[in-house]
């Protein structure tokens, strides 16, 4: 994604609406988490689905330069967007891959495949024999200790490490497992993964195999039990500056990076029984003086919000009213004394004293807060704030 390129301080005035991320935010949140592992423990910054949608190749620059030392993607694409940034911090593809372009596309962008199953490890194999590579491909076993989405059966573990030890184009770089329910205060489930795990471990050692890096824990597990770093934590959410849990909110001080912000594109007054938007769903009870802001849910703003949330304008909360619609929202300004087209009004984010955050929106809506900042489109330009509190002068993509 292509980052909007600012001149000057105000060249994002001509934008209806935004996505600004703090790069400060970003720094300070990677920095509080490298100080809080244990010793010898590494980082890797999560940066897949555009980096939680907060732009994948601003925030590798910037959390690398923090002290993350790898990175993780979901796909081979994500994970070729950032090599060709010019990104040189190991990158580990954290979804299955087993097609031949794919393959052809991991070695030679220097990528790091999970490897989930021994079919998969034999179709590597196999492809790598029939082709000029003239090194050991670096692979990262996944191990599936109760989440039952991708790895091996964690009790096949010792047999499974096996075979890749002996494949020999193929070099174990870790073994891996995730959580299932780490940002949950009952730990019962997440223990028994964790056995499960050091059951497993135990099973490939047994067989006299070395395991150069062990990894379990996502942000929850990192916040949650200092037990759980080993060798490497994959820390995603917290890294953005949210906590994947209400009882971890005491452990650091994470600052949010993302904020959505628009304008005010025009505003006008409607007497008293006049309906409002698609299917007339709010009906005004005086009258009122309307703004209208130039987003809606074809930007990510989900429609099911509409008449329950609140935007911050001039430093404070006013209310959305009517449908939200595919470009824009309406909200009542009548409070407000002076406010005029082209004014800021902040969806996510800090005004003044008051603040909005993504929890917020998922707790209205039952769902998560990943959910809510993975879900802003692409056609709203990613401002960038640099370290140093300045609007970044760089394109980024």
């Amino acid at each position: 994604m292509k980052m909007l390129i600012v001149q000057d301080t105000y060249a994002w005035f001509s934008q209806r609406a935004w996505v600004e991320i703090d790069l400060g935010a970003l720094s300070n949140n990677v920095k509080q988490l490298v100080g809080f592992l244990s010793p010898g423990t590494q980082l890797m910054a999560v940066v897949k689905a555009d980096a939680y949608g907060h732009g994948a190749v601003a925030v590798a620059t910037t959390v690398l330069a923090a002290g993350a030392t790898w990175l993780g993607v979901a796909t081979v694409t994500e994970g070729i967007q950032l090599r060709e940034a010019g990104i040189k911090a190991p990158i580990l593809i954290l979804g299955a891959t087993h097609t031949p372009e794919q393959i052809h596309a991991i070695t030679s962008w220097q990528l790091e495949p999970t490897l989930c199953s021994p079919g998969q490890a034999l179709i590597f194999s196999d492809l790598l024999n029939s082709i000029d590579y003239n090194y050991k491909l670096p692979v990262h076993i996944k191990l599936d200790t109760g989440m039952s989405r991708l790895g091996a059966d964690w009790q096949q573990a010792g047999e499974f490490a096996q075979l890749v030890q002996q494949l020999p184009r193929l070099h174990i770089a870790s073994v891996y497992s995730h959580f299932a329910t780490a940002d949950s205060p009952d730990t019962t489930i997440m223990e028994q993964q964790h056995g499960r795990f050091q059951q497993a471990i135990a099973q490939i050692r047994a067989r006299g195999i070395k395991i150069p890096s062990l990894h379990l824990a996502n942000s929850a597990a990192t916040l949650g039990d200092k037990e759980l770093h080993y060798d490497m934590v994959r820390a995603g959410l917290a890294i953005y500056g949210l906590y994947p849990a209400a009882h971890q909110r005491n452990h650091l001080q994470l600052r949010p990076a993302l904020q959505v912000k628009a304008r005010i594109t025009h505003i006008k007054t409607i007497s008293k029984g006049t309906g409002v938007s698609y299917g007339h769903k709010f009906i005004a009870p005086r009258e009122m003086r309307i703004g209208v802001v130039g987003i809606g849910y074809a930007d990510g703003v989900p429609r099911s919000l509409s008449n329950q949330m609140d935007v911050l304008v001039q430093g404070q909360r006013v209310k959305q009213i009517g449908m939200i619609t595919m470009d824009q929202l309406m909200i009542d300004i009548s409070p407000l004394v002076e406010v005029e087209e082209g004014e800021i009004v902040t969806l996510l984010g800090e005004q003044g004293e008051e603040k909005i955050t993504a929890d917020d929106w998922a707790n209205q809506l039952n769902t998560i807060s990943w959910e809510i900042i993975c879900g802003f489109k692409h056609r709203l330009p990613r401002v960038s704030i640099g370290v140093d509190g300045k609007f970044d002068q760089k394109e980024k993509k």
